[in-house]
């Protein structure tokens, strides 16, 4: 059974930083691309980061400068380091973890972002 599961979210006030971590579970973790995407009130999914099997990223053009994506293939996880928070960053943030030469994606549940002061 595959198992995506994300961690760290909250509130916290704009211009601050957050870190969202997910540990995978069921699938071979070095053979996936991971990723992170988010929707916010009123929209649609949409991408923020991703990195590959073999460390290359791709930003969302309104988070580049601002998040990181790091992945520890020892232990399975990828985090999202989250800095300069906007309040447009309001979202739920699902990871993702994909082998597209299989046609396989998978999603956590996500977890709830809230930029405010």
């Amino acid at each position: 059974q595959v198992q995506l599961v994300e961690s760290g979210g909250g509130l916290v006030q704009p211009g601050g930083s957050l870190r969202l971590s997910c540990t995978a579970s069921g699938i071979i973790f070095s053979n996936y691309r991971m990723g992170w995407y988010r929707q916010g009130p009123g929209k649609q999914r949409e991408l923020v980061a991703t990195i590959t099997n073999y460390g290359r990223t791709n930003y969302g053009d309104s988070v580049k400068g601002r998040f990181t994506i790091l992945r520890d293939n020892a232990k399975n996880t990828v985090s999202l380091q989250m800095n300069s928070l906007k309040p447009e960053d309001t979202a739920v943030y699902y990871c993702n973890g994909e082998r597209r030469d299989l046609g396989l994606a998978y999603w956590g549940q996500g977890t709830q972002v809230t930029v405010s002061s």
